[in-house]
């Protein structure tokens, strides 16, 4: 199987490869501000365990990994449009209009696109290319109760049409492989939801148990099992076949910090994954 990975993609869009600079703009996250208590059941305080404040620091961080000039500045950490469009200006304006970065990355909520940011992303995307990168995790509305997602699908597919608007905002859905009580089929569901919302692109994520999250309390009363390293390969390749034809795929896995990963700890060892990952897709 041949996949269109995102590095395929920049040298398509960009004519290079580019390097994200994982930014922590020092946003909250409603799930666990107004909405509800404590966040999703998963997260143990956003994905941005690696971030930097400001990008020297970042472009410092990576100097070792990357040497070329332009970069994708990547705001991860919790909910990057958990504010008001006046405030979402005067941050990522001067950052676009950097030399040096080529485009910009955002980490968000389906349920936190009101009309008015949504409009700024428009503006901005006049500027540079955006990827708005949107934490689905699964289509079903009964597995987002479970691990309090605070919002409906159809949220997303609403998101998604309203983005889709801007043809320089490229969307990507994030997809969690592994979630309590769902398996292949819930997971191909998923897929199918995604590739009729008409995303641009995918990143899948493995689903980890870390300290001081809510799933840590289920693993350790054993209603949480972990996948082995060859199921999560079986799953995400059968996810990979029912991707529509020409989606991104940003990302085949993620690694949780491990200072706080609890399970599977086989999902520590990152080259390794990536190597037996990338060697059963091109098997397949």
């Amino acid at each position: 199987m041949k996949l269109y990975t995102f590095n395929d993609y920049c040298k398509e869009r960009f004519g290079e490869k580019l390097y994200k600079l994982s930014l922590d703009g020092g946003f909250c996250c409603p799930n666990r501000k107004s909405r509800s208590e404590g966040g999703c059941s998963f997260c143990a305080g956003g994905s941005g365990f690696f971030s930097a404040s400001e990008i020297e620091a970042a472009k410092a961080q990576v100097a070792n990994k990357f040497k070329g000039d332009r970069y994708i500045a990547y705001f991860q950490c919790y909910t990057n449009t958990y504010a008001s469009a006046a405030v979402l200006r005067k941050l990522y304006t001067p950052i676009l209009e950097r030399e040096d970065i080529a485009a910009l990355a955002i980490g968000t909520r389906p349920d936190c696109l009101p009309k008015e940011v949504v409009e700024l992303l428009g503006a901005l995307s006049r500027i540079k290319p955006l990827f708005i990168e949107l934490g689905l995790q699964t289509a079903s509305d009964k597995t987002a109760a479970d691990f309090n997602r605070g919002y409906p699908t159809h949220v997303f597919f609403e998101a998604v049409e309203q983005l889709k608007q801007y043809p320089n905002i490229h969307v990507v859905a994030h997809l969690m492989i592994g979630l309590p009580g769902e398996g292949k089929r819930e997971l191909l569901e998923s897929v199918e939801a995604v590739n009729r919302a008409g995303v641009d692109g995918v990143k899948f994520h493995l689903l980890h148990i870390l300290k001081g999250t809510a799933y840590e309390k289920l693993y350790h009363e054993g209603k949480i099992r972990p996948l082995s390293m060859e199921e999560y390969a079986d799953l995400l390749i059968a996810a990979l076949r029912a991707l529509k034809p020409g989606t991104v795929v940003h990302r085949i896995t993620g690694d949780g910090p491990k200072k706080l990963l609890i399970a599977p700890l086989w999902s520590g060892d990152k080259k390794r994954v990536l190597n037996y990952l990338n060697k059963r897709i091109a098997e397949a």
